[in-house]
């Protein structure tokens, strides 16, 4: 993993606790964290709403601050939706920390991204909980769940 990217997390997490923005690190960085490293050229936070400024007619901006670029590394955003309140739970965590495989999974399943299919294959590969991230899915998101069982038959296929 490249040093400027780990350099843009460490300065961005700090920016963030500076403006009390509860914040977990989710994206490559993350998957790298649980299991699967890989090349990733930006830092992606799962953040409360206190990143953001709303306004009139809808529209929402990051609040004054908020990093959005280290260096030349960009720093992206995502906010659990109302319907997540699950995941908005991850924010409780230590400011900066990991999230944990099994609401990682569900971010993963829940993107259109093919790239992000493959995260989920290679982190069963590599051994993440499958019962775990069933369980969470289960309990959460229960319509992910077939994906999931996809998921973990092609990581097994390719293990064969």
């Amino acid at each position: 993993m490249a040093r400027e990217v780990l350099d843009a997390l460490d300065t961005a997490s700090r920016a963030l606790q500076s403006l009390n923005v509860r914040h977990v690190v989710v994206g490559g960085l993350a998957v790298g964290a649980n299991g699967f490293p890989r090349a990733t050229r930006d830092v992606d936070f799962l953040v409360g709403d206190e990143a953001f400024e709303h306004h009139a007619g809808g529209l929402v901006t990051l609040r004054a601050g908020v990093p959005f670029q280290v260096r030349s590394v960009a720093v992206d955003f995502i906010a659990p939706g109302p319907e997540e309140p699950f995941l908005a739970a991850e924010l409780d965590a230590a400011p900066g920390s990991m999230i944990p495989g099994p609401p990682l999974v569900y971010m993963k399943l829940k993107s259109p991204r093919h790239k992000d299919r493959t995260d989920v294959i290679e982190l069963f590969k590599a051994g993440l909980d499958v019962e775990a991230c069933r369980r969470y899915l289960s309990e959460h998101a229960p319509a992910f769940v077939a994906d999931l069982d996809e998921a973990v038959s092609r990581a097994r296929a390719e293990e064969e």
